[in-house]
């Protein structure tokens, strides 16, 4: 396996997503493709984090769109996502089904949100890889050229993209509780997970309260390091159909901006992006019947 730490950088750099509204032409051909490729309805904060410098991204995704819909991307998604959520059940989340329809939720609301958790459940695998590749080739890790190349029969289309609670929608306790995200995972921003599901309040504080304590464990932190090490795996094992050496993603990095700068965006997103696939399958598991 690859040489990568988990490592946090510090100082957290700025980052500046490029959002879907706000591209045209070539850019939002782009994002098209990448949602198509990765068979999801929605631009990561970590790619349109990526996109802010546009050959680095134009770069990236030109090698990572040949390997999109083969057996060997399929195969290491579902392999990340079962390690994902072998490591949540094994801490033992609480289930929530019954404390929900206390309140008053229904049987179909409950299986709303169970489909919101399935987007980012299977959503979130390819953006681990991709910043997990990202950072191989700018520290330096070559990637293996050749592969098995087979594409799937039949792809299995993008979901519709869940609605988001935004800040600037949310009631005070909402508010509230995305500082308290951004506070507790150190994050400048709120991930599009959590915004969508804020889409249900009362569900998701009860999630996030079960959630929270456990964040501080030392188990939580060996959980999230499985995942972390498994993307590593996997991501090598992948097939570089492009060719692309580190040299070339690094050259196309510093075409846009100093290497540090892109390198320091890339290493927060493959820090944070395993946290988030357990935290997830732990929300997951809540939902259990």
């Amino acid at each position: 396996m690859a040489e990568l730490p988990r490592r946090k950088p510090d100082p957290i750099p700025a980052i500046h997503p490029v959002p879907e509204f706000a591209v045209s032409g070539a850019r939002a051909a782009v994002y098209e493709r990448t949602k198509k490729g990765l068979a999801v309805p929605w631009m990561g904060v970590v790619a349109m984090a990526f996109a802010h410098y546009p050959r680095f991204y134009d770069t990236l995704w030109s090698a990572m769109e040949p390997i999109t819909g083969t057996k060997a991307f399929e195969k290491a998604c579902r392999s990340l996502r079962g390690v994902a959520e072998r490591e949540a059940e094994a801490l033992e989340p609480a289930p929530l089904v019954s404390r929900l329809i206390s309140q008053g939720y229904g049987v179909e609301e409950i299986d709303d949100i169970r489909a919101c958790n399935e987007v980012f459940s299977a959503g979130n695998m390819p953006y681990v890889l991709m910043a997990t590749l990202a950072r191989l080739l700018l520290e330096g890790n070559p990637w293996r050229v050749g592969g098995d190349l087979c594409h799937v029969t039949s792809s299995i289309p993008a979901m519709p993209k869940p609605p988001l609670m935004e800040t600037h929608h949310a009631s005070d306790d909402l508010a509230a509780l995305y500082g308290e995200l951004r506070e507790v995972l150190g994050l400048p921003f709120v991930n599009t997970d959590y915004r969508a599901f804020a889409r249900w309040p009362s569900y998701f504080i009860l999630a996030w309260s079960d959630l929270k304590p456990r964040l501080s464990e030392t188990g939580y932190a060996a959980r999230v390091e499985c995942v972390h090490k498994a993307a590593i795996d996997l991501a090598v094992s992948l097939p570089n159909a492009s060719g692309i050496t580190p040299d070339a993603l690094r050259d196309a990095a510093t075409s846009d901006a100093s290497l540090e700068e892109v390198l320091s965006v890339v290493r927060l997103f493959q820090w944070l992006l395993p946290g988030l696939a357990v935290n997830v399958a732990f929300f997951r598991s809540q939902l259990r019947c």
